[in-house]
């Protein structure tokens, strides 16, 4: 209406200023006028319905609206050379120089309809945010699905991997093939007379072109000696940088950040409860192991009142024979145990989902990316909605 009063307003100023300048004010002027009132009215009317138009229809065809989206980068360090830079050599010179590193890298989006807390999500080895925003056969990541539950997500590439590359450590990336290696590791199957094999009743995308998907989005770690034999990775590092980013989300939301990792990155991500108050939980799939009982982030995650869940698939115990890296996820596994046993003893909530016996079968290490990775995100938002304020 505000808008409709100026534009009338502004065409009777310009009539009047016509008559002022001739002396006279025509029937035909004021005609004009009025019309091109109506006109840009209807306009104005036509834009409005339009756009009420398109948000019906991204209801009915369920479609994804973002509200907001960007990336930001948050902790890191600034590393200085010895030395004077030489400008009249600047192109080579690399004494007086300093370097932005050791950061994480951060991309968001926010939904249109938000109303949970905000998801912060950690990738694990050889990964990066992309796991979370797609699948190998292109079906929604959790990254999507969380957002149509109304949750804000931001997706970290940790300190030296993907998008935050830069690093203070010199690292040698090994070039070795090992896709099979990590297939195995990773419980999809194992790989038998040249060909890749799927664990019985797997949920893993099956296909080549799933396969190669899956297999080009393993992203190396800048900082790491792998090429000998070193794939050690500072969780201090990461943990500050994760924390950081945490902290950004508390300026930009003023809510705490429900925390999800996977795989190598559960090992920083217990650690990330030292160096912020702003975890309001920490869901934990596949983590590897617990952090021990005792140490400086189980005391931080206790003390904080930080409730945890622990998310475990298919084919883990020495049952499954066929299976090479089960009796290891077996091992790694129990770590939950322990934790927990202690975690709830002193008054922390932790629980523990092994997904074959909540009657959820054939998921692997990557169970957010498999084709029942919905069913699963689903469990994930009703165990936030019962335990997490």
């Amino acid at each position: 209406m505000k808008k409709t009063t100026a534009l009338l307003l502004s065409a009777l100023l310009s009539v009047n200023l016509i008559g002022c300048s001739t002396g006279t004010t025509t029937t035909q002027q004021t005609q004009a006028a009025e019309t091109e009132t109506v006109q840009q009215e209807e306009t104005a009317e036509a834009e409005e319905t339009q756009s009420e138009a398109a948000e019906a229809s991204a209801e009915s065809d369920g479609s994804l609206v973002i509200a907001k989206q960007g990336m930001f980068s948050a902790g890191g360090t600034v590393v200085t050379s010895d030395g004077t830079f030489d400008v009249s050599n600047y192109y080579t010179s690399r004494e007086g120089s300093t370097s932005h590193v050791d950061h994480a890298n951060v991309l968001y989006q926010i939904p249109e309809d938000e109303s949970g807390l905000p998801m912060v999500f950690l990738h694990g080895y050889g990964q990066s945010r992309m796991g979370w925003m797609t699948t190998p056969d292109g079906r929604e990541g959790w990254s999507d699905l969380f957002l149509r539950m109304g949750h804000s997500v931001f997706l970290i590439d940790q300190p030296r991997r993907g998008e935050a590359g830069q690093t203070s450590v010199a690292g040698t990336i090994s070039t070795d093939p090992s896709d099979q290696t990590w297939y195995t590791q990773f419980r999809i199957g194992t790989y038998i007379d040249g060909e890749f094999t799927y664990n019985e009743n797997s949920q893993f995308p099956e296909g080549e072109e799933a396969l190669d998907q899956f297999f080009r989005q393993m992203t190396p770690d800048t900082g790491m000696d792998s090429a000998n034999g070193d794939q050690s990775i500072d969780n201090v590092v990461v943990a500050q940088a994760v924390a950081a980013a945490i902290d950004e989300v508390y300026e930009m939301t003023g809510k705490d950040s429900i925390l999800v990792t996977h795989s190598q990155g559960g090992r920083p991500g217990w650690d990330t409860a030292i160096y912020t108050d702003h975890i309001a939980a920490i869901i934990a799939i596949e983590p590897g192991s617990a952090t021990d009982v005792g140490s400086e982030a189980y005391d931080a995650l206790l003390e904080k009142n930080i409730p945890i869940a622990f998310y475990y698939g298919d084919y883990i115990g020495e049952e499954y024979t066929d299976v090479p890296a089960a009796a290891m996820w077996a091992g790694m596994a129990a770590t939950a145990d322990t934790f927990t046993e202690s975690y709830t003893s002193e008054g922390g909530v932790s629980t523990i989902y092994h997904l074959p016996d909540e009657g959820i079968y054939g998921n692997d290490h990557f169970i957010f990316q498999d084709l029942n990775n919905d069913v699963i995100a689903a469990h994930v938002e009703n165990w936030i909605q019962e335990n997490v304020d």
